[in-house]
């Protein structure tokens, strides 16, 4: 891999497969930072900078589906692997459920693993891609720097306003339904979350109301719409 080493936090308590699996993907040019115990886990990601996590569901103290509940409250965009024995219908399901981007049974093939770590890793950089400046009716929006900008009057939002007018923004008069909106950037789709995106919107709402051209009209049942009158 070219430039800075994709940085892989790993979590797995068998210690002779841990080892063996962070020196194959040392081998393979990634940078791991291994951690044998679920109750560490949390603290150890939130001290790090990491790409991607690979996360063994059945750890001592924390399970993995737990520990990747955490992340997602920390972090609801970076990738998770989940690595298990189980391998039941419903176990595969929670994986996923809990914002899993991949699920691998034990035994695997390394070199699927790799395979599976690249794509999801290529995707991810294709999805960054995105561009950072909108132009919404009369206001410029910086996803980056998280500003909303009309003449001179600069608002800068918090991470999640900023992260759900971008969802808007990139699809403009589309409908955005609320479970992708909410497992996007909540990571989950409960009640509470769901009253909270509706919180969410009501501000959005009330900083393009400067612009009369502008709505997000909410669809019920269904999501949003971030309404451009004109296009």
């Amino acid at each position: 891999m070219n430039g800075k080493p994709v940085k892989i936090f790993l979590v797995e308590d068998d210690l002779s497969f841990g080892s063996v699996l962070k020196s194959y993907l040392e081998l393979n040019d990634f940078s791991v930072d291994w951690v044998d115990d679920g109750k560490f886990a949390v603290d150890h990601y939130r001290k790090g900078n990491f790409d991607i996590c690979i996360l063994d569901v059945m750890l001592p103290h924390v399970d993995g589906f737990t520990i990747a509940n955490e992340i997602r409250q920390i972090n609801n965009l970076v990738p998770i692997i989940f690595l298990t024995a189980k391998k039941m219908k419903e176990d595969v399901l929670k994986g996923y459920g809990v914002g899993g981007d991949d699920y691998i049974t034990k035994p695997f093939d390394t070199d699927i693993l790799l395979a599976k770590l690249r794509a999801i890793l290529a995707r991810r950089d294709f999805q960054s891609g995105t561009k950072d400046i909108y132009e919404i009716g009369k206001f410029v929006f910086n996803s980056r720097l998280r500003t909303l900008t009309i003449g001179n009057d600069e608002k800068k939002l918090s991470p999640k306003e900023a992260q759900l007018l971008e969802l808007l923004a990139v699809n403009p008069n589309a409908l955005i339904s609320r479970e992708v909106a909410l497992k996007k950037i909540w990571g989950n789709d409960d009640y509470f979350t769901a009253r909270s995106m509706d919180v969410y919107i009501t501000k959005l709402r009330k900083f393009l109301s400067e612009d009369p051209s502008l709505n997000i009209k909410n669809i019920h049942g269904s999501g949003f719409q971030l309404i451009i009158s004109g296009e």
